[in-house]
């Protein structure tokens, strides 16, 4: 049995803090730059068992492990009733952050943060104090007042990517089982890949099945029989689904203007935006914004 910890809640704010580092116990207490989903993450568990869950697989972590989460792929992170108390370290930290460091290599594009890739690495006792002394030199880095600190945060982390990368990654509890759940968990992630639209990341947004369609190499009719096969619903309901979404927390937590906000989301016209908006929601994008205004 399980119970939740809110470790990938939205953000309520867009913030601009590049890294932190913290141990679990500072993130159970409410140190909110962990929950930002904007940001990449780096766990190192070591006491503790959890449950690391995708939307077509589970990790059970259960020991000391380097486990790697991120924007780009949904995830939950369970800690699993009657454990020993979390022990370990996390960082999180922005893609532009560590932009200089890979050498202009996109973290979507690496092993370790790829759509499909594995999160979860193992750790022998030779590893897990290889990784321990790292996050404890990022820590104290930066709490230094040293004026290239940053450029040291960036080659560790740089490293621990690296050397990371030489591991065996742990096998998932569940893997797709049929064409249908792989192309819809294909789906589902590269949809999820588009978002959060924050000021820093303005990246093109997906909005049409065909769109997801010519991205996963397969035919649109294809992809929408496999889509319904598995979910009960059709491409275009995720897709509507996830951009009222997104719509909702950028009216909600940012300053943006409704013509900004359906720029950022694809809409060539605002106008389009509000139709789309109202179609879905039955209000206009200003009613719901001073509906949340007036709520807070």
């Amino acid at each position: 049995m399980t119970t939740s910890r809110a470790f990938s809640q939205p953000a309520t704010d867009f913030a601009t803090t590049d890294i932190e580092v913290l141990t679990m116990h500072e993130a159970r207490c409410g140190m909110s730059n962990f929950d930002r989903r904007d940001m990449f993450k780096v766990v190192l568990v070591v006491e503790g068992a959890n449950e690391l869950h995708y939307t077509t697989r589970s990790y059970a972590v259960d020991r000391p492990a380097l486990v790697f989460t991120n924007r780009l792929i949904p995830y939950a992170w369970e800690v699993v009733e009657g454990s020993t108390d979390q022990q370990g370290h996390l960082c999180c930290f922005s893609e532009s952050f560590l932009h200089s460091a890979m050498r202009g290599v996109s973290l979507k594009d690496t092993v370790l943060y790829k759509v499909e890739g594995n999160p979860v690495y193992f750790l022998d006792a030779e590893q897990l104090r290889y990784f321990t002394d790292a996050f404890t030199r990022m820590r104290r880095d930066l709490q230094s007042d040293y004026a290239h600190k940053d450029d040291l945060l960036r080659n560790q982390l740089s490293i621990i990517i690296h050397e990371a990368a030489r591991l065996q990654p742990a096998t998932a509890q569940h893997a797709p089982a049929n064409a249908a759940e792989r192309i819809t968990s294909l789906f589902l992630n590269l949809l999820e890949v588009q978002f959060p639209v924050t000021a820093q990341l303005r990246e093109p947004v997906l909005k049409s099945a065909s769109d997801y369609a010519d991205r996963m190499a397969v035919h649109v009719n294809h992809l929408n029989a496999m889509v319904k096969e598995v979910t009960g619903k059709s491409t275009t309901s995720h897709i509507n689904e996830r951009l009222v979404m997104e719509a909702k927390l950028l009216l909600a937590h940012t300053a943006w203007s409704v013509g900004e906000i359906a720029y950022s989301l694809g809409f060539e016209y605002p106008t389009y935006f509000n139709n789309f908006f109202k179609k879905h929601t039955g209000i206009t994008p200003l009613t719901f914004r001073r509906a949340h205004l007036a709520v807070a």
